[in-house]
């Protein structure tokens, strides 16, 4: 783990791989660090320069006042690939991860070579949810809405076998105002004509049971990229690559392959 200073903010970030690798970038869920992709990280082929990040507010990286805007997360983003020197890598972002990857690609489009945009959309729930969720976290903490968040994260297999209680810790973990100021992000954003503008390959992904972004919303959000593809994975909810590991891995192999990324 490094600690990147850029000025307003402290990012934690870990890089695996060679330094002269193809780099492909992670930015993880509202709720989650880093670790989110460890699991998959050993199906990747090991050519791959992996670069992971704890955006503003969460796992180890600084926690500034909320609220944060999605400028400011995608800044984040960008400057931290400045620092690292990264040009036209891949960048994989997950939820308010898939956001900022949108926000960077349109922004920065000598950073990014290829998009995957994981479990996430142009647009996300309306502001009026997340100000529910504001109000709630700041009455009774992340704790108020870990339960149901649960419920859409995971599959019912995967709860039924208790397997996502580690992932409850990490979320009601996270400090509640990185996870506030990020909520705050996620209401004032709508990508739709930005994103439609965006020419680069893409790759969706979905989760078959994903409570918080839906097949059909990812998939909306995909389609507005002329070219790009589409994967659902079966039986996973919002984080499918906890639940199927190696089965994200090769769709991701798949497509940096078929792009020359790798």
């Amino acid at each position: 783990m490094k600690i990147a200073d850029l000025g307003d903010v402290k990012l934690n970030y870990r890089i695996d791989g060679p330094t002269d690798g193809a780099p492909l970038v992670f930015a993880n869920s509202l709720g989650t660090n880093l670790h989110l992709w460890y699991a998959v990280l050993p199906h990747l082929p090991a050519e791959l320069r992996i670069i992971r990040y704890d955006k503003r507010g969460h796992g180890r990286s600084s926690v500034p006042p909320a609220p944060y805007s999605m400028g400011a997360l995608i800044r984040d983003a960008e400057a931290l690939l400045d620092h690292l020197q990264v040009r036209d890598c891949v960048f994989v972002g997950l939820s308010i991860g898939g956001m900022i990857a949108q926000g960077l690609a349109v922004k920065r489009m000598d950073q990014i070579r290829g998009l995957v945009l994981s479990n996430t959309a142009a647009k996300i729930a309306t502001p009026s949810v997340w100000q529910d969720r504001i109000k709630a976290v700041r009455k009774d903490g992340i704790e108020a809405l870990a339960d149901a968040t649960m419920e859409r994260w995971f599959s019912r297999d995967f709860r039924a076998a208790q397997n996502h209680l580690p992932w409850r810790d990490m979320m009601v973990g996270q400090p509640a105002e990185g996870y506030l100021g990020c909520c705050s992000a996620i209401a004032g954003t709508d990508f739709y004509t930005p994103t439609s503008g965006l020419r680069l390959p893409t790759l969706g992904i979905a989760g078959s049971e994903d409570g918080s972004t839906p097949p059909d919303l990812v998939r909306e959000t995909v389609d507005l990229i002329p070219g790009s593809r589409f994967r659902l994975i079966r039986r996973a909810g919002h984080l499918p690559c906890v639940e199927k590991p190696a089965e994200y891995a090769e769709i991701l192999t798949d497509f940096l392959t078929e792009i020359g990324h790798i």
